[in-house]
């Protein structure tokens, strides 16, 4: 019995070789080694390594080799094979395989890669040292990343002999499309880059589109998305933002004035009133509010006389728009002009109206 089965192994693993079954098995094993590598280096890491951010760059640099690895024993273990230089299809001059696939992938892949890490380590360092705001550096990191890409792509097809001026028929071809059908998607795109260089608006920015009032969160190559006060996000196509009439309330000043309304009863002292609104906003950014600024000052108007009431306004400035300031303040001014016009006996009149019957007795 052992005799047939010994007789048996050479003829089992002749039949393996015959169908090529160990080149593939021999591929998985070496695949499986490399990620079980980068496991390891990656435990090792976190044991090593304490502080969060090293950490996470020497990850980084771990994937990268990893993914190099990879490439380069891919191609060298598949070098012999015909599939992977055989032409898939033709694009002008050019003959599309599958090595240049994946050389192009690996160039777009590593270029993402390096994009990502320079965007996060060294860029900011960069920003913190000039003072950039935030949309600058929004708008800055956006145009890095593309450029990296742009130019990885143009380099790897070249390096490997593909012919650049194929993709003339690529852009004949795109031309023929824009005028069928991408007018849209064309202008939005061109929208985006006017956008991150003339920045009508900015990350951070706070704007008011159809009556609406968001927070720029993103601007994309061909939308932004924005964040509304109920935490929602629209996306908004970046042409609109170059042919529609909107508000940008952070454009040149953070600052903002903030209009709060008040009427009082006809028989009220009106320099008394005066007297308390201007009290109402001095004691509010003396106790809680230090974002009302002094300059401009506060200001009282009486805009008028209504129907029941004899109609006040107090205006006053804020220094910016942030952690929703300017929805906030005014509602702690009514609670404090509220409770001052109760404690002088100021009242604050409501609409009435005289209703008299007129009986007709025959």
């Amino acid at each position: 019995m052992e005799a047939i089965q010994t007789e048996r192994l050479p003829g089992f693993f002749e039949a393996i070789q015959n169908n090529e079954i160990s080149f593939w098995l021999g591929a998985i094993i070496g695949f499986i080694l490399i990620f079980v590598i980068r496991a390891g280096l990656h435990t090792g890491l976190k044991k090593v390594i304490s502080q969060e951010r090293t950490r996470l760059f020497l990850e980084t640099l771990v994937n990268w080799m990893t993914l190099f690895v990879l490439i380069v024993y891919f191609l060298t273990y598949f070098s012999e094979t015909s599939f992977i230089y055989q032409t898939l299809f033709v694009f002008g001059d050019t003959q599309i395989t599958v090595f240049l696939i994946l050389t192009v992938l690996f160039a777009i892949i590593l270029a993402a890669k390096f994009s990502g890490a320079v965007r996060e380590y060294v860029l900011p360092t960069v920003y913190d040292k000039y003072g950039l705001d935030r949309g600058l550096q929004a708008s800055m990191n956006t145009f890095f990343h593309y450029f990296i890409i742009t130019m990885a792509v143009l380099i790897s097809l070249s390096s490997i002999g593909f012919n650049l001026t194929s993709l003339t028929v690529f852009a004949s071809v795109l031309g023929v499309g824009i005028g069928f059908g991408l007018q849209n998607v064309m202008s939005n795109f061109i929208s985006g880059l006017i956008i991150l260089f003339e920045r009508p608006i900015r990350v951070g920015d706070r704007v008011i589109i159809d009556d609406t009032i968001a927070d720029v969160e993103e601007i994309k190559i061909r939308a932004t998305v924005v964040r509304t006060r109920v935490n929602e996000r629209m996306i908004i196509p970046n042409s609109y933002f170059l042919e529609e009439k909107f508000v940008n309330r952070s454009y040149a000043d953070t600052r903002l004035r903030i209009p709060v309304g008040v009427g009082v009863s006809y028989g009220s002292d009106v320099e008394l009133v005066r007297q308390l609104l201007f009290e109402a906003v001095y004691e509010l950014r003396e106790e809680s509010w230090p974002n009302i600024v002094d300059r401009p000052e506060p200001r009282v108007f009486f805009e008028g006389f209504g129907d029941s009431a004899l109609d006040f306004t107090v205006w006053f400035w804020i220094d910016s728009q942030s952690d929703e300031r300017e929805f906030t303040i005014p509602s702690d001014l009514r609670f404090k002009i509220f409770k001052k016009f109760a404690e002088n006996d100021i009242e604050i009149p409501f609409p009435q109206r005289d209703v008299h019957v007129i009986s007709d007795h025959k």
